[in-house]
């Protein structure tokens, strides 16, 4: 910019006038640096012989896969206790990183980055009330989503419009490993919920 032009930007913003619209920015995808900290879908304590292991993919209204959303999983223990353990993202006393959970307690809580083809995995226990609470980060979304995954019939499901509910319940592909895909828009769209 030469100094006339800058001076001329001055004059403008002085007398009010800003310089005009500032060019739009795409929202993200940002998601994959921090936030993810290291064992972020391992939720159930190391070793658990109660764990399940719940998947899927997320995908864009056209269908293809989102290989940069964030997902954050809340969920009560197999006892149905909200309350959770502290310790999902314990700091190194020595450097400060992330050191992630000590591989022992229930927190019920899980973060986890999808992959180059939209997968993510969840360790986790079997939830106390039949549901994980899923909050979705992704490219192009200006408010994060909030969903559920169930992961048996639940009357809640049959609250809601006609074969809608069972975009929230995980397929059970065999004893201990559900799958659960999360559709952003289009036909098979997953249900959404507003807590507002």
């Amino acid at each position: 910019m030469t100094s006339s032009a800058s001076a001329s930007n001055r004059d403008r913003f002085a007398e009010g006038r800003g310089t005009g619209p500032t060019p739009s920015q795409t929202v993200g995808p940002f998601y994959g640096y921090a936030l993810p900290f290291p064992g972020g879908g391992d939720v159930a304590p190391a070793g658990d012989p109660a764990a399940i292991t719940v998947h899927g993919r997320v995908y864009d209204g056209a269908g293809d896969a989102v290989p940069d959303a964030l997902l954050e999983f809340w969920q009560a223990d197999p006892a149905g206790n909200l309350a959770g353990a502290p310790g999902s993202l314990r700091r190194d006393p020595v450097t400060g990183a992330v050191a992630g959970r000590n591989g022992v307690d229930f927190t019920g809580f899980g973060r986890v980055a999808t992959d180059a083809d939209g997968r993510w995995v969840l360790r986790t226990l079997a939830p106390g009330n039949g549901y994980i609470s899923v909050c979705v980060f992704a490219r192009g979304l200006l408010h994060h989503l909030f969903t559920r995954v169930y992961l048996a019939p639940d009357p809640f499901l049959d609250t809601l419009p006609a074969g809608r509910g069972r975009t929230l319940l995980a397929e059970r592909e065999r004893e201990g490993v559900y799958r659960f895909d999360i559709h952003l828009q289009g036909e098979k769209e997953t249900v959404f919920l507003d807590f507002g």
